[in-house]
């Protein structure tokens, strides 16, 4: 047994932000549970630099197996900030793992995140050290532990793209030496096998994400007298996990922290006035992405707020509020950043952002939400849901029978003021949209990614879920709702629309 994990383990769960902020002294909980389990390698993923140096720093420290992204440089020498590749030895068999990471983080996160390094070209770096590790390693098998998609064409990129977000499949491809790459990021099921430049078979697999699948390869090797390498067969399986029971050594070993765990996330902090729900976020204004408006112009005192649903399917309940709710509410440590937008801009962004989201209907039989299908005919959301930013401050329609880029009628202000175009407003956003991240700034509204560092006017130093657990806290109560500051028109077609995609997203 080889034992590997790809990657964004550091983030999105009470367990993980207990470890990261609450109690920062002492082995961290993900490094006491992996080196328990016998991890053999892991590779870094763009959710873990987003707790930044101070944590990662230290798990590198504590992991008893290497932490992989050879594309993850000091900028003061260009060599690797993290362990490029490790050998893993098996009754005989040398089998090297290279990682890498996805390139796009400085479009994501502030640079204050992942200080002193720069991140470079997977396809590069892959052929870089491929060449080392043949060379000097002399591997029987070679995999790639690699947290990044495998859909190059994601987010209107193209294979000729350099530094691609998800590059996995373009590795496989074009850089020879590879018998099976563990891709991740992009939250996709795959288990496919390629052809590689000059003919070679290699298996590609990705098993989502929040461990509901894993992804397992059975690989059988045949060697002569001499310890030659005569033949090699591997197969690639994605396995559920919701069948496995829980080991019981490990959760008496780890009873106490997690009793710990429950008692922190249980503490009472407001009471709701009403349930909601993201399941409204995506068809339309819902309380749910409101109330984190509400808080990010409370906080900034700006004009305009853009946010989107982080969860597709969460809800909380009416009554007693916990901090366990909180993370239902908002997944990430996003920070909170004040940026300046020009009028034009911000229409810009809500035409990228709804060309996204909603589909062009010709009549009420169509679908609201653009979908595509999977060689599969599943269909799935075309932009994923963390991309359905929706603005508050401003009073907006959507017209659904309007093509991507003409859908938005923008008619003022909420508190009476008349919106212009050549007017320059404070906009608060969180700091993936702000780095640039799903593109609504730079494909959107047109800013090249030096200059948007440039529009900051402030950013926090606490993450946006604690800035909202404090302003809800003080509010102690709390009646969440739907502002009504947008709307989808013709309001017949968005009515059908909705009943129609809320059976195919949630009823099935």
């Amino acid at each position: 047994m080889v034992l590997l994990d790809n990657g964004d383990f550091l983030q999105g769960q009470p367990v993980v932000y207990y470890s990261n902020y609450e109690q920062y002294s002492g082995l961290h909980i993900c490094s006491d549970v992996m080196n328990f389990m016998g991890y053999d390698a892991a590779g870094i993923g763009n959710h873990d630099l987003e707790t930044g140096h101070e944590v990662y720093d230290k798990l590198v420290k504590e992991f008893k197996f290497p932490w992989l992204a050879a594309n993850a440089v000091r900028k003061s020498d260009g060599q690797p900030y993290f362990q490029p590749y490790t050998i893993i030895e098996r009754k005989g068999v040398r089998i090297a793992v290279l990682g890498l990471i996805t390139p796009s983080i400085p479009t994501w996160l502030p640079e204050k995140i992942w200080e002193g390094i720069e991140f470079k070209d997977m396809v590069e770096t892959a052929e870089k050290w491929m060449k080392i590790i043949r060379e000097k390693e002399n591997p029987d098998i070679v995999v790639g532990l690699f947290h990044s998609g495998i859909d190059s064409t994601y987010n209107n990129r193209s294979n000729e793209d350099y530094m691609n977000e998800n590059a996995s499949a373009l590795v496989a491809q074009k850089v020879p030496g590879f018998d099976l790459i563990f891709a991740g990021h992009d939250h996709q099921e795959c288990n496919i096998v390629i052809k590689n430049s000059v003919g070679q078979r290699v298996i590609i697999l990705d098993s989502k994400n929040c461990a509901k699948l894993a992804a397992v390869a059975s690989i059988q090797v045949k060697k002569d007298s001499e310890n030659r390498l005569i033949d090699k067969k591997i197969t690639g399986l994605i396995m559920e996990m919701n069948s496995c029971e829980p080991d019981n050594e490990m959760m008496k070993r780890y009873s106490e922290y997690i009793s710990m765990i429950k008692h922190y996330v249980s503490r009472p902090i407001a009471k709701f006035t009403r349930t909601i729900s993201s399941r409204d976020a995506m068809f339309g204004n819902s309380a749910f992405v409101d109330l984190i408006h509400s808080v990010q112009l409370e906080e900034t005192g700006a004009d305009i707020s853009f946010a989107a649903p982080l969860t597709f399917d969460s809800k909380i309940t009416k009554g007693t509020v916990c901090i366990r709710d909180m993370f239902k509410l908002y997944k990430f440590e996003n920070l909170l950043y004040t940026l300046r937008l020009s009028g034009k801009e911000i229409l810009d962004y809500l035409e990228y952002s709804y060309g996204l989201w909603f589909n062009t209907m010709s009549d009420k039989k169509d679908h609201l939400v653009l979908f595509e299908f999977d060689e599969k005919g599943n269909n799935r959301t075309a932009g994923k849901f963390y991309n359905y930013s929706s603005a508050a401050g401003i009073k907006y329609s959507v017209d659904l029978c309007k093509p991507a880029g003409e859908k938005i009628t923008i008619f003022g202000f909420t508190d009476g003021r008349p919106f212009k175009l050549d007017e320059i407003y404070k906009v608060a956003v969180n700091s993936y949209r702000g780095n640039g991240g799903g593109g609504h700034l730079t494909e959107g509204a047109h800013i090249e990614h030096d200059e948007l560092l440039k529009r900051i006017i402030s950013a926090t130093d606490k993450d946006l879920r604690y800035i909202i657990m404090r302003n809800i806290e003080q509010k102690k109560i709390v009646s969440p709702k739907a502002s009504g500051n947008w709307k989808a028109v013709p309001q017949d077609f968005w009515i059908k629309g909705r009943k129609k995609d809320y059976q195919i997203l949630y009823d099935n």
